[in-house]
């Protein structure tokens, strides 16, 4: 037994341990968030689908989301480090410990696989569960994976991402906490692409893996007609474009987008299906985080909508009704299902952009929803979650979810 007191030891926005209960209830949190189905299928009849990217951020409110609002089984992957005598599990994994306990719950077989999604290796163990396990046919693939590297299966090349804008350096607000919480508005410089860093970063965070999986399964036989797929993406706000959408990310986005419209053509010629990106809205993500300038202007975005920011379990809930035609799945001129509109709304914007000129050290606490945006980041490592007693010893030694039934 491993059980202790955590405590939220932290170097900037990352936690040196995460939390169990707190990661536990964090999900059960989101699962309350997200809406019941009107109608939803018999329990164990629900369409087949694969998440890849489903332990954190928006690949997790996919999971949970399609489980409650579409009644999905299938299959999780996720790539996540398991505890140690020295530290905590990763919060991911204790995270899909709590999902595959709700999915059991609901009565749904939900496999939960931990690899490199990258590997030719986890495609081909999900192309076989697929084919042993759930008669041989995947409705739906949803594709959220936000890593920093990627190894190519064919050539063993490895490629890194970057955080760079494009052309020229950046220099932009941005939001830290020192060692007693204060919040410290001050700017940053970004030093811009060179090399091969745009290149290297589409190579990791564009469609070439997304496209992988299609045709690892396809070539199995394994897509369903009216098979959909969907990208889970960014686009974001003018103020923070020259790192983001204008910068080596935005390339890789923009790459992923062309892989869309390309696996579009060919799944609607080959099965009836579609592929779709779907721009989700801003949230607090422990990718997110890592962007120059993101975290002021995701607590600037707070301070100006309060409730009315939508959480992302709640916009994956919409999505779901859209793929599954519960709802219309209208798309923009260039193919994208568009679930940030409350966030890039004129309006919001310009409210948004108002407080970002004036924001300073001095001010920053009434400009922006501080408590908020720093309670999100301790609560994506299980802390800070409303209900849990931290002062209480906690299992650390919490065991993946197995392949309960066959």
């Amino acid at each position: 037994m491993t059980a202790r007191v955590l405590l939220p030891r932290n170097r900037g926005f990352l936690f040196i341990d995460a939390h169990p209960a707190g990661c536990a209830r964090l999900v059960a949190d989101m699962w309350e968030a997200c809406p019941q189905p009107v109608t939803a299928p018999p329990a164990g009849e629900g369409p087949v689908a694969l998440v890849i990217g489903s332990s954190g951020g928006y690949g997790l409110a996919a999971t949970l989301a399609g489980l409650k609002r579409a009644g999905i089984r299938g299959i999780a992957v996720s790539f996540e480090k398991g505890p140690t005598a020295r530290r905590s599990a990763t919060a991911g994994w204790y995270r899909t410990a709590a999902t595959a306990a709700l999915a059991r719950e609901t009565g749904s077989d939900l496999v939960f696989l931990n690899g490199d999604a990258f590997s030719d290796a986890m495609k081909d163990e999900v192309a076989d569960l697929v084919e042993r396990r759930f008669g041989g046919r995947l409705d739906y693939l949803v594709y959220s994976v936000a890593a920093p590297r990627r190894t190519d299966p064919d050539t063993g090349t490895m490629y890194t991402s970057v955080l760079k804008p494009i052309g020229a350096p950046y220099r932009t607000k941005t939001l830290a906490f020192d060692e007693d919480g204060t919040p410290d508005v001050h700017e940053v410089v970004a030093e811009a692409a060179e090399g091969d860093d745009i290149a290297q970063t589409v190579a990791v965070m564009g469609g070439t893996d997304w496209e992988r999986w299609i045709d690892r399964l396809a070539a199995r036989g394994l897509l369903a007609d009216g098979f959909t797929t969907v990208a889970l993406s960014y686009i974001g706000s003018p103020l923070t474009a020259a790192i983001y959408r204008r910068g080596t990310i935005g390339a890789a986005k923009a790459h992923l987008e062309a892989t869309a419209r390309s696996l579009h053509e060919r799944l609607a010629k080959a099965i009836g299906g579609r592929a779709v990106t779907s721009v989700n809205g801003a949230a607090v993500t422990q990718s997110s985080t890592a962007v120059p300038g993101i975290a002021l202007y995701t607590g600037l975005l707070r301070g100006v909508l309060g409730e009315r920011l939508v959480p992302p379990v709640r916009q994956l809930a919409t999505l779901w009704d859209q793929l599954t035609g519960a709802s219309p799945l209208p798309v923009d001129d260039e193919g994208r299902v568009r679930l940030d509109t409350w966030e890039l709304s004129d309006d919001v914007q310009a409210a948004v952009a108002e407080r970002w000129a004036v924001a300073s050290t001095g001010n920053v606490m009434d400009l922006a929803d501080i408590d908020w945006f720093r309670a999100e980041v301790r609560r994506l490592y299980g802390f800070s979650v409303a209900g849990v007693d931290y002062a209480v010893p906690v299992e650390t030694d919490v065991s993946w979810p197995g392949l309960v039934r066959a």
